[in-house]
């Protein structure tokens, strides 16, 4: 017979100390707890645990060690007009559980009701048809593993999907592709050092579920934003078994990165989980104690609000939803020796009631954590409810996915009127949006694309989605892209649409790599990726969305090593501090804005809509910041020339004053750069139409 000892409340979920292990669960509405130990063949034994304390009920029961499979049962009311659903029929994953085991198969026993009459308690067992959580082994050799603590200016982000990065990749032994240990294989490594890559941001490794929707339709939930498990690294990504050794597999992962100086940062999503709204199953939080973990409608508690667009959201003003939060995100950086977080749709975590407060109580406690807050911290700034789009707005240790600065660069390239003077703006930082509260450029986290959205390659290959493949119509994504198809939509084999498409990503991705804050690039866009068109593809677990390795564009990804060894070379393309442009006499600013005849803007030149070509001017020799030592800094000065007009275009060199002579570096229209010889002051350049030239003072 197996006994519970009395164990401790602290900490939360299943501890192993070597002898036994401890588990603890919270619930308010709880009346009784059983913890559910599950054998090999699935026989289960119900254990009751009769310790509470603080609404935290625990036991420990010895020789329980790594790779126990368990859950839990909770008995209390089940009244949802009052929010309340609890059902001991129901199996129940640990919110706190450091690994996941299985899948679940939707099975109308997961689902607290009876199908043909929701209003009728669904008895049935859920156990046989749930995942299952599992007790790990927390002892692990880091070795000498340190984190890279990468600056935010010197950093380079690469957005990937574990699974689609890695799957087709020639050079990775076969039977680690798609999984932790194929993204830390040398092919992976190497790749991503040649790009000057410094961190990794990981879509959802969390433990998720693929809806049951698409399963029907023979489709997953590839992107991964379904989460049920915040402390347990997705299951499906581990090459070497589901009973813990994911977890070791993820920490081997992260150390050879490290090694490699590679930063790894998680997109997590606390801002909803995969129960869904009322109709959904019950497999954790809502069968535990639904009306704390999650925010229901005042008047109708059998409702969820949902400001996420998937069925509910998190009640993120209750402490224990909060402490849950913050316990997986230092769990992630203690135990796992993450660098950083991007947190999905994260305005909804600043709904501590019903508007966005960017003094809301989750700010409150990241901000005064002495872990959280020493690591990345990157929003996605808004959600679908209202007031939602919160660019510019989040509190000063936060940086943010800029989506003005997709927006707008997107609309400066494909030649839209009156876009010049917001195109200044983004390049040197968005000053607009984070200088006024104390931040810095690197603030902003820069993209042209990621993986909700068109590839680089769709972006100038498309002017509509196409996502028919998803089962929806084509009536899923947005229908605002901000592309231009270079002419033809999609596949042609027109050399001139061809010729524009390869200038318009090298355009996109100079642009990206040579503005003031953090350039963020999504896998495969270094070489030409594409989805067909498709720009939701968040159910393609396939060729759709994994990475093509066999079918690159070498010269679209030399470009790229080019441009981002540039910027790693050069401090003026990625200062610390926002430009002034103040110069004194003789003395030139560190920045300055001059027309294509070489004379310097004016307000008016600023807002003619006719306007698409500009000439900026970095000056190395005033960057002001010091270095990490206090030393100065001296940098090469530069001349961009954008032309992002329909037509070829003559620029003149400026004055002397600038420079006598200028060697060209990079040319978006030509990788040829013998064909452009110094350029001399007050001579003519030629720009042919939506191209980009690079020049150094000589």
């Amino acid at each position: 017979m197996v006994e519970v000892w009395p164990g401790t409340p602290y900490p939360l979920g299943a501890t192993f100390d070597g002898a036994g292990t401890n588990f603890a669960l919270f619930s308010e509405v709880a009346e009784a707890v059983e913890l559910c130990l599950f054998d090999a063949d699935g026989t289960e034994t119900r254990l009751s645990l009769s310790e509470r304390e603080a609404s935290v009920w625990h036991g420990y029961v010895a020789r329980v060690g790594p790779g126990q499979r368990y859950g839990y049962r909770v008995h209390g009311p089940y009244a949802p007009s009052k929010g309340q659903r609890c059902n001991p029929a129901k199996l129940l994953l640990d919110p706190y559980a450091k690994a996941v085991e299985g899948e679940i198969d939707w099975d109308e026993a997961l689902f607290s009701y009876r199908f043909e009459n929701p209003e009728t308690l669904n008895t049935l067992d859920s156990g046989p048809h749930m995942m299952k959580s599992v007790v790990v082994n927390p002892y692990f050799d880091w070795q000498d593993d340190r984190p890279p603590r990468r600056p935010y200016h010197e950093t380079v982000i690469y957005e990937a999907h574990v699974r689609g990065l890695t799957i087709d990749h020639p050079e990775i032994p076969e039977e680690i592709r798609g999984t932790y240990a194929g993204l830390a294989s040398p092919a992976m490594i190497e790749h991503l050092r040649s790009l000057g890559v410094t961190a990794v941001e990981l879509m959802p490794v969390h433990q998720f579920v693929h809806d049951d929707l698409l399963l029907q339709k023979g489709l997953r939930n590839y992107w991964g934003y379904n989460t049920i498990g915040y402390f347990a690294p997705h299951n499906a990504y581990s090459s070497t078994g589901q009973l813990g050794q994911q977890v070791l597999e993820f920490k081997a992962m992260v150390r050879a990165l490290h090694r490699a100086e590679i930063e790894v940062i998680l997109d997590v999503v606390y801002n909803h989980t995969a129960e869904g709204n009322q109709q959904g199953p019950t497999l954790a939080f809502r069968g535990i104690d639904n009306a704390a973990y999650y925010r229901l409608v005042d008047h109708d508690k059998r409702y969820y609000t949902d400001t996420t667009g998937t069925g509910n959201s998190l009640l993120m003003r209750h402490p224990h939803v909060l402490q849950l939060i913050m316990d997986s995100l230092r769990h992630w950086v203690t135990e796992m020796h993450v660098d950083g977080f991007r947190f999905d749709l994260a305005a909804t975590l600043a709904r501590q009631f019903h508007e966005v407060d960017r003094l809301s109580a989750f700010f409150d406690l990241v901000q005064q954590d002495p872990v959280v807050s020493q690591v990345k911290l990157i929003a996605e700034p808004w959600d679908v409810g209202p007031g939602g789009y919160q660019v510019g707005n989040f509190p000063p240790v936060w940086t943010e996915w800029n989506g003005k600065y997709r927006d707008c660069v997107r609309d400066f390239w494909r030649g839209q009127p009156a876009t010049l003077g917001e195109f200044a703006m983004r390049l040197t930082g968005s000053s607009d949006l984070y200088e006024d509260d104390g931040r810095k450029p690197y603030a902003s986290i820069n993209f042209i694309t990621a993986h909700d959205g068109f590839t680089l390659r769709d972006l100038v290959s498309y002017n509509n989605k196409h996502n028919e493949a998803n089962g929806e119509n084509n009536a899923d994504g947005t229908s605002d892209n901000r592309s231009w198809n270079s002419g033809a939509e999609g596949e042609t084999d027109d050399p001139g649409v061809l010729a524009l498409r390869r200038r318009q990503q090298r355009n996109f991705l100079a642009t990206l790599f040579l503005s003031q804050g953090v350039p963020m690039i999504l896998h495969g866009d270094e070489f030409g990726r594409t989805q067909g068109g498709n720009n939701n593809a968040y159910s393609q677990d396939n060729e759709v969305s994994w990475v093509d390795w066999a079918n690159t564009d070498s010269d679209l990804l030399a470009f790229t090593r080019a441009v981002s060894e540039l910027r790693a070379a050069h401090p003026v393309f990625r200062r610390r501090r926002f430009f002034d442009g103040l110069g004194s006499g003789e003395q030139l600013g560190d920045v300055a804005w001059l027309k294509p005849d070489g004379t310097d803007m004016t307000g008016r030149d600023w807002t003619a809509g006719f306007a698409k070509s500009l000439m900026v001017f970095l000056n190395g020799e005033a960057i002001q910041e010091p270095g990490s030592q206090g030393e100065r800094i001296v940098d090469d000065c530069f001349l961009l020339l954008f032309n992002a007009s329909e037509e070829d275009l003559e620029f003149s060199i400026p004055s002397e004053k600038y420079g006598s002579a200028w060697e060209p570096v990079l040319d978006t229209a030509d990788d040829d750069l013998r064909e452009r010889s110094v350029a001399m002051a007050g001579e003519q350049l030629k720009l042919v139409s939506r191209s980009l030239l690079v020049l150094r003072r000589a």
